[in-house]
């Protein structure tokens, strides 16, 4: 390089810095006080890098929102991997929600997006995705109802556990989990049996 001559800069990854700050910081602080100084001391970019690459503080809100549900999708892959491993039971899908309690970062991602989406309509589609793809991954076995109210039952477990700084047993998640679930839909029962 010659003397004097600039480093090229990567515009492309700086922006993916700055939209990571702001994802850490709607994690720890909550989107409404996320700032564009604070986005910036994090990233460790002049404040102007913030709104150069975003015209508002909506737009690297958004920015970040999309950033942290592709967290969430991506920890959904590993969840549709396991189960396809696993079996879809309700020891299964106890067991992967106790270790996905034990992930702090995850769980506050998790809830950043859905707590974002009751007062920002902009967002629930982002939310009703997520949790649609849960619905997805155990529908094919219980059906359509079953699943959503899993669905429903887990995201109150995760609320419970923000709310009382508390993580629910493992077994009470199961038992819970087999009442709601019953048997896969393919389970011959006692009037579809054939002797």
């Amino acid at each position: 390089m010659k003397h004097g001559a600039r480093r090229r800069r990567d515009p492309e990854a700086r922006r993916r810095e700055i939209v990571t700050a702001a994802a850490e910081l709607i994690v720890e602080v909550g989107a409404e006080a996320v700032t564009h100084r604070m986005v910036a001391a994090r990233a460790g970019v002049p404040l102007g890098a913030t709104t150069q690459y975003f015209d508002t503080l909506d737009d690297l809100r958004a920015a970040a929102f999309r950033a942290l549900a592709e967290e969430v999708d991506a920890r959904l892959d590993g969840v549709r991997q396991t189960l396809t491993e696993r079996g879809v039971s309700p020891h299964t899908i106890a067991t992967l929600i106790a270790d996905s309690m034990e992930d702090a970062h995850a769980v506050q991602a998790d809830r950043a997006v859905v707590t974002a989406a009751v007062h920002d309509p902009r967002l629930r589609e982002l939310a009703r995705h997520l949790s649609d793809r849960l619905v997805e991954l155990l529908e094919p076995t219980y059906g359509e109802d079953r699943a959503r109210a899993a669905m429903i039952f887990i995201d109150g477990v995760m609320w419970n556990m923000q709310i009382r700084d508390d993580r629910l047993a493992q077994p009470f998640i199961e038992t819970a989990l087999a009442r709601i679930l019953g048997d896969s839909v393919s389970t011959p029962t006692a009037t579809t049996a054939t002797p």
